[in-house]
């Protein structure tokens, strides 16, 4: 009775999220995404999302379901991934914010807040079980960060009911459910990895050192004028060390990476149009030699289509100066980070025995 138990839940809690379907038609992995994509896009259709003071949440669902989309029709399966992930964040913490709950009081909320950690705990165990040394490393990556995501989130939801009222920790506990949805769902791609495998360890000494550069760079007037790429530089390195302190390294090498680029954004030049063209070439070149290797080189290749999606974009318009930017510190910096982490890690920083902790309180992943 016991298991049978166990195993209702689970079913139950993927039927709720929409998971079940791709999980048990064992389909190839482009259908299963694709079939996601499409029962989200149903469901915004038929419903759409809606928050009060956040009037484009619809909207930008719909963004990152549509570039899912283009993605996975170019070919770049990772980057439709990373996309869905963003849409389901968003999806589910919109859809439980009108929920009944939103409009009682704190035992309304404290109720739903307990079936939502019974269903991250179910998620959470169904996709630890994943034998993920098989799978590319960029998928596991992308599950490790959604699970990692999921407790903070939903904990931080609490937090927000108590300190102000309980329907401003209900976008943050829908987040967490779509988050640990999302790490299940990649649990159930049918992706075997076809080369070496990436050599996982502990990233704390790469993170470390980034994260000394970036409190000497946190000086004005670039703290102030950089203000937002600060905080999403900050977020990455807080998020990979959780992950890594969890033996996700998988995840925290993605996050260390993602924390490499918004710190190599702080001072990235403009692109001009010489180098644009170089760009391209450059791209061709990356993809060329990603495409050759025998290891698993899937974490930068997710990179990798995202620079290439930045620079040419399915509708035909022109990228951005960002845009530009980002792309060409993928290339400069980001892929040399990716291939320097392959090597054994350095010796960990001694800590001085004169020290003074600073603790910047900010909620998380913002």
């Amino acid at each position: 009775m016991r298991i049978l138990s166990r195993f209702g839940k689970f079913l139950f809690a993927l039927t709720m999220f929409g998971v079940l379907p791709s999980v048990v038609l064992g389909q190839n992995p482009k259908a299963q995404i694709k079939a996601e994509i499409d029962r989200l896009q149903q469901s915004l259709r038929e419903k759409p999302v809606s928050i009060p003071g956040f009037p484009d949440i619809n909207s930008m669902v719909t963004g990152c379901l549509n570039a899912a989309t283009e993605a996975l029709d170019a070919g770049k399966l990772y980057l439709s991934l990373e996309k869905l992930l963003q849409a389901e964040d968003l999806f589910h913490g919109a859809r439980v914010v009108v929920t009944d709950a939103a409009k009682s009081g704190f035992p309304a909320f404290e109720a739903e807040w307990e079936k939502a950690s019974q269903n991250l705990e179910t998620f959470n165990e169904e996709t630890r079980k994943k034998d993920w040394p098989s799978v590319p490393l960029a998928v596991q990556a992308l599950s490790e960060t959604a699970q990692g995501r999921s407790i903070p989130l939903l904990e931080g939801s609490r937090g927000f009911a108590v300190s102000t009222k309980p329907s401003d920790g209900l976008f943050y506990m829908g987040q967490a459910q779509g988050e640990a949805a999302f790490a299940l769902f990649c649990s159930s791609l049918l992706l075997t990895r076809n080369s070496s495998a990436f050599p996982q360890r502990s990233f704390l000494p790469e993170l470390q050192k980034l994260q000394e550069k970036t409190n000497a760079a946190f000086q004005p007037p670039r703290s102030i004028q950089l203000h937002d790429r600060f905080i999403a530089l900050n977020s990455a390195l807080k998020l990979a060390e959780e992950l890594d302190s969890q033996k996700f390294y998988a995840g925290a090498l993605y996050q260390y990476l993602e924390a490499t680029r918004h710190f190599a954004m702080l001072d990235a030049p403009p692109v001009d149009p010489a180098r644009q063209s170089a760009s391209k070439t450059d791209l061709a070149v990356a993809r060329n030699k990603l495409t050759s290797s025998k290891q698993d080189d899937s974490l930068a290749q997710l990179f990798l289509e995202r620079a290439e999606s930045q620079i040419a974009h399915p509708d035909g318009s022109a990228p951005t100066a960002d845009e530009w930017r980002s792309s060409r510190v993928i290339l400069d910096q980001v892929l040399p980070a990716y291939f320097a982490a392959r090597k054994p890690a350095s010796p960990l920083q001694q800590a001085s025995s004169k020290t003074v902790d600073i603790t910047l309180v900010r909620w998380p992943y913002t």
